[in-house]
């Protein structure tokens, strides 16, 4: 795996936490810098330490399926691409509204979290790959500790439409890794 597609992948993974941190920056009454670099952490080291539990249960099954390897992550990219494209065009609802006063610890862990799924998915396919799960997991938790900073600062200017947009962008990039990886494979490229 080349430095360019860690780099793609932890994008990609954080355009959901920038997502909800537009959301929660908009949501929030003049948010300062602290704020939302506390936010950017919480959702950062959530985002590391997800796609490590995917990888290491990937990698536990790894040894039973290496013939469909690419196959499976081409799969479980894509899906993932296409679930958050989906969501990038699906209408807000009105009970996903936030109060401004719900940003204490345990909220933004749970949302980080749930921004999160996706990343161990990823970890789970990036074990059938043999890649260094400990530098893709730290990218990811970069990426997504300056996107949800950035998001949070930028929410009340953004608003959601921008973030909806992030997310579509994050999906196509799920879907086009999918695409080189199963490339690769089956090109004899890898």
């Amino acid at each position: 795996m080349n430095p360019f597609s860690i780099l793609l992948i932890g994008i990609a993974m954080s355009t959901d936490a920038f997502a909800a941190a537009v959301g929660k920056g908009a949501a929030m009454q003049r948010p300062r810098f602290s704020q939302a670099l506390r936010a950017g952490l919480i959702f950062g080291v959530i985002e590391a330490i997800t796609p490590i539990i995917g990888w290491l249960l990937g990698h536990a099954a790894s040894r039973y399926i290496t013939a469909w390897d690419h196959w499976i992550a081409f799969t479980v990219l894509g899906l993932l691409g296409l679930h958050m494209i989906w969501n990038g065009f699906k209408p807000e609802g009105e009970d996903s509204d936030e109060s401004p006063r719900h940003h204490g610890f345990w909220g933004l862990a749970a949302t980080g979290l749930g921004t999160s799924i996706d990343a161990m998915a990823v970890g789970v396919s990036l074990a059938f790959l043999d890649a260094p799960i400990l530098l893709v997991a730290g990218v990811i938790g970069l990426c997504t500790l300056v996107m949800v900073t950035t998001g949070i600062m930028l929410g009340r200017v953004l608003g959601a439409l921008a973030g909806k947009r992030a997310e579509i962008m994050g999906g196509v990039i799920m879907i086009v890794i999918g695409a080189v990886i199963l490339y690769e494979h089956l090109s004899g490229a890898a």
